[in-house]
């Protein structure tokens, strides 16, 4: 057969060609909260199934841009990490390959990430662990009998699945799983900004780094209207050696409708042109031949969650509640995007420590369902500090473990000893910093 004689047959869809997959977890999301679900449960020995929207895996990390994990580590003065598991395993590498660094922030430490490191890392660690991995895959359906959910509906460019799980982790930001289950949801009734990340290229770093923090936030503050600018707060910091600055100073409404989100796109993208005009204009020396490199996914702070068992409230944030059923540890400030001109610090002072409690991971009205991230149960406030990577990492593990041990009962009924045990260090260890 010659080098360009290639064959090709007729085909069309089989009237039945419903693939159904089976597995002992499904993962819905593969952020920091699903992405430690998945390994846990699948280190544990359990068959994992991660579904993923995006094309890539690693949720808003990667496809935001966030460019920091905030809430690994506890306030000064005498810094301690918070969150192990698999945020042992990515620093180790990022740090091996000069991809991460960290930084002095809020009274804590930030780790400042290579997004495309980070990317890797998770593609392999993910395939290492011999979990089965669904790219592009939207849920349309969750069917629920009683109060267990059977199976997840999954739409894909190549064909319909059905998922069959023992258990399920709604990491997917958005309680999709709990939603589509017909269960009951929370929503703000005001928004809740989420921000357009940019990457900048072919800025002078040297000169970028002499520019004063707080005058930029005063100056953008005083001249945002000029330039169209929503936001009139934020940050820009470069990635020293890789000719890269993230630039967080934009607010844009992130709505649970798919014409409206394609909005959220557009003006998010309008809103990153116009700050890079302000900065070109303002700071020549430091941006005036600055580009975009990169338009990131819009990244979203809240939309939805899950009614829980417990709602974690902005006073068990500021009083430092530690629960009995505590799954969770950080420091991270109160963090509420919910005016569009800037953001709301509250800093919880030195040694402050609160907790997240297994109570608002579980729905309250499902036996086999523990949410992970974002779209756990708490008023707006208590979620602002609690939804940052280090804390979701450490739900993943808890919502993975929660369910092992449920096994074909309930997560309501789990040994709360037990599954201390399993999540321990992430209770009860507290290394001292190192630089």
């Amino acid at each position: 057969m010659g080098g360009t004689d290639i064959p090709t047959r007729t085909t069309r869809r089989p009237v039945d060609s419903l693939k159904i997959l089976q597995c002992d977890v499904c993962v819905v999301g593969s952020g920091a909260a699903g992405l430690s679900a998945a390994l846990e449960a699948a280190r544990a020995g359990k068959r994992v199934i991660l579904v993923e929207a995006a094309q890539s895996l690693g949720g808003q990390a990667v496809n935001s841009i966030i460019g920091t994990f905030c809430g690994l580590y506890s306030n000064g003065p005498d810094v301690t990490r918070l969150t192990y598991g698999v945020a042992d395993d990515i620093l180790r590498h990022l740090h091996a390959d000069s991809a991460a660094q960290d930084r002095s922030a809020r009274n804590s430490i930030i780790v400042q990430y290579d997004e495309i490191a980070l990317a890797r890392w998770i593609d392999n660690a993910v395939r290492d662990a011999g979990i089965t991995v669904l790219l592009g895959a939207v849920v349309r359906n969750a069917h629920l009998s009683g109060r267990r959910i059977a199976a997840l509906d999954i739409a894909t460019k190549f064909g319909d699945l059905s998922v069959e799980a023992d258990g399920f982790v709604d990491a997917s930001g958005d309680a999709t799983v709990a939603w589509h289950a017909g269960l009951t949801v929370r929503e703000p009734e005001t928004p809740i900004f989420g921000t357009q990340i940019v990457l900048f290229e072919n800025f002078d770093e040297a000169a970028a780094n002499a520019v004063d923090r707080w005058e930029m936030q005063g100056r953008l503050t005083n001249r945002a209207d000029h330039y169209g600018l929503v936001r009139k707060d934020g940050f820009v910091f470069s990635f020293p050696g890789h000719g890269t600055a993230l630039a967080n100073m934009t607010h844009v409404e992130t709505p649970l409708d798919a014409a409206d989100y394609a909005n959220t796109v557009f003006d998010g993208r309008d809103q990153a042109d116009r700050l890079l005009r302000f900065l070109r204009d303002e700071y020549p020396a430091a941006y005036g031949n600055a580009r975009i490199r990169i338009y990131a996914a819009p990244g979203v702070r809240q939309t939805r969650w899950i009614t829980g068992t417990y709602s974690l409230t902005a006073e068990d944030v500021r009083a430092g509640r530690i629960f009995d059923d505590t799954v969770a540890r950080c420091s991270w400030p109160i963090e509420l995007h919910n005016n569009a001109a800037g953001a709301y610090w509250e800093e919880l002072g030195d040694n402050h420590v609160h907790t997240v409690p297994l109570g608002s991971l579980l729905h309250r009205d499902a036996d086999n369902l523990a949410a992970a991230g974002r779209c756990i149960d708490g008023d707006t406030v208590g979620l602002s500090s609690v939804r940052v990577m280090g804390p979701c990492l450490a739900m993943g593990a808890a919502a993975a473990h929660a369910l092992i041990l449920a096994g074909s009962g309930s997560v309501h009924q789990i040994d709360i000893g037990a599954l201390r045990k399993k999540i321990s260090d992430n209770l009860d260890r507290n290394d001292p910093y190192r630089a």
